[in-house]
């Protein structure tokens, strides 16, 4: 797998870090080298941290497995919202509630809370006041806003990628917490030992956080694709094995009528043993 091309990470603004006095010293093996105060992230490095990750990526996804997306900054919040859903995984780009994962269950109980007012509104019959129905939708849109991209996650995720995890070190620590792999993009300022897979790269650029997701979501797209199109050869020898089954069963009941007729012919043609013989004068 070939990662992404010098000039695209260059025009994206990937090789961008933060300030020399907001560096983390863990980092130094990612730095290229400093230009006028602020440092140049080393573009081989974050290839390789990049092909490491969607490696590891696509096998999840191929094993039908979920990533859950966190990204609460603003300038990569969107994107990675809409990438996420492309592949049907869930996100979360609002707000990460305390306890997400370590406290999964009280979030199920929220979900299903969302759920109830939703049936609530949409049945006719229900008879709702209109400030009733006005503060139900209230509640439900703010419950959809901070909820809406794990509803349908029914249990915990085999992995986080995490955008800036500086800012969301609550998700990560729930996430090392119990255990989950943890994939992220590690500016500068960020420690990156911290997480499973590191990706060395500008976190606070639109364009550097797209590029990279976008690279990411097309091998799990891979991933996905290879686990369909087991599933369906599958499906096919199964349905082959069961044919194969039944027309041995077919040809096995054929021999028995075969043989069947053969005895009773046989039969027919025996001479019979009883009756009088010859007898002399």
């Amino acid at each position: 797998m070939s990662g992404l091309s010098q000039q695209e990470m260059l025009d994206a603004g990937v090789h961008f870090g933060h300030l020399r006095k907001k560096w983390n010293p863990k980092m130094l093996p990612y730095i290229f080298m400093e230009r006028k105060g602020i440092h140049i992230i080393d573009l081989n490095k974050t290839n390789e941290g990049l092909i490491r990750a969607a490696n590891a990526m696509r096998k999840i996804a191929r094993s039908g497995k979920k990533i859950l997306f966190v990204a609460t900054k603003k300038q990569a919040k969107d994107l990675v919202a809409k990438a996420a859903e492309e592949v049907g995984m869930p996100h979360v780009t609002e707000r990460w509630l305390g306890g997400m994962l370590t406290n999964f269950s009280t979030i199920r109980k929220s979900i299903k809370k969302k759920q109830t007012i939703e049936k609530m509104l949409n049945e006719k019959a229900t008879a709702l006041t209109k400030k009733e129905r006005l503060m139900l939708g209230r509640e439900r849109d703010k419950l959809d806003r901070i909820l809406g991209g794990v509803e349908d996650m029914s249990r915990a995720p085999s992995a986080l990628f995490i955008v800036d995890i500086s800012h969301e070190h609550i998700a990560l620590a729930e996430a090392k917490r119990l255990g989950i792999a943890t994939f992220a993009i590690v500016d500068t300022n960020s420690d990156p030992t911290s997480v499973d897979f590191a990706i060395p790269a500008n976190d606070d650029a639109s364009k550097s956080v797209g590029i990279i997701t976008n690279y990411l979501i097309n091998t799990i797209k891979e991933g996905l694709s290879e686990r369909q199109k087991e599933k369906q050869e599958s499906d096919y020898s199964d349905s082959a094995s069961e044919e194969q089954r039944s027309n041995t069963g077919e040809s096995s009941g054929d021999k028995d009528q075969e043989q069947r007729r053969r005895n009773l012919r046989n039969r027919k043609r025996k001479p019979g043993t009883g009756g009088g013989g010859s007898t002399e004068g």
